[in-house]
């Protein structure tokens, strides 16, 4: 169903009957992740609003996100083995990371797969990412940007707080040396792949222009778009994705595209019908069940055919 400023939108998810939220709150919810807004300022602002089909109060609890039904691999699963792991980052926040290491099962080296979390630190929906990207046979790694000041807190409000305190030029260095390390483990083929989701998704695009040759193949989930002067120094080739009605990030799209062309790049774009910003993510009612799994697959095929 296609969105619109006048009709509710249909959700989906595997754990509940479909729900629909008033574009309205949708909107809310945007700038509320986007923002410092906090939690309870949402609330109050949606519970005011006059909506179609029921309560704004509720429709805005119902976009909030519930990790602990939104994991599609365990990390008990056989397949892979998870661990924490710390690395080096000189010239970032303090000098010292962590991320969320998956290792496929077999002994490996395995081609590598960076995945970049949102604006809120390493929460367990991304974490669920790299598991799903390790089973597709990648050694994935997902940092923690929030490390150096004690790590994802356990609740996205506080996490968004947290990242935005940090100095975004040393935080972009703390995911770059996270990517170098990804490539040189000892686990790893060298080859590197990089996907992230919203913030993570403008770092991927940030680092096609960071990294140059090093980098082997972005795909970047509904993420800010490169400067057009920095797309020459791009040479990974690019899947990009965005959603249908995403008005801030889509707005950078048409300059972006250009651009790449323009400079000859390898890439593809693809926009996915009847989704919102956050799509991929299944922890709240934004996922659209039948385009993530299509985009995830394009995905893990891209990744198969530029790093393997």
């Amino acid at each position: 169903m296609e969105a619109t400023k006048t009709e509710p939108v249909k959700t989906t998810s595997d754990e509940a009957e479909p729900i629909f939220i008033d574009p309205k709150i949708y909107d809310l919810y945007d700038e509320y992740c986007h923002s410092a807004m906090p939690r309870r300022e949402f609330l109050r602002r949606a519970a005011a609003l006059v909506v179609i089909g029921g309560s704004g109060l509720a429709m805005a609890k119902a976009l909030l996100p519930s990790y602990a039904k939104a994991n599609m691999i365990s990390f008990t699963d056989k397949r892979i083995k998870a661990r924490y792991v710390d690395y080096a980052s000189p010239g970032g926040t303090s000098g010292q990371m962590r991320g969320y290491l998956v290792q496929p099962e077999g002994d490996g080296p395995f081609p590598a797969v960076l995945v970049i979390h949102e604006n809120r630190g390493l929460n367990p929906h991304i974490e669920d990412v790299a598991r799903r990207a390790a089973v597709a046979g990648f050694l994935a790694f997902a940092p923690d940007g929030l490390y150096p000041v004690g790590g994802y807190p356990g609740n996205d409000d506080d996490g968004k707080v947290m990242q935005k305190s940090l100095d975004k030029g040393q935080l972009f260095t703390d995911l770059l040396n996270g990517a170098k390390f990804l490539k040189a483990h000892e686990l790893s083929t060298g080859k590197l792949g990089a996907t992230g989701f919203c913030y993570g998704g403008g770092v991927v695009n940030a680092l096609a222009v960071e990294m140059g040759g090093d980098l082997n193949a972005g795909v970047p989930f509904y993420g800010a778009a490169a400067k057009a002067e920095d797309v020459p120094k791009i040479e990974a080739p690019l899947m990009i994705h965005y959603a249908e009605d995403d008005e801030r990030i889509n707005a950078m799209r048409a300059d972006y595209e250009a651009a790449l062309k323009a400079n000859g790049k390898t890439f593809e774009m693809h926009s996915y019908p009847g989704t919102r910003h956050g799509f991929h993510n299944n922890s709240t009612p934004r996922y659209n069940k039948e385009q993530a799994k299509i985009a995830w697959d394009r995905t893990v095929a891209f990744f198969n055919q530029h790093l393997n």
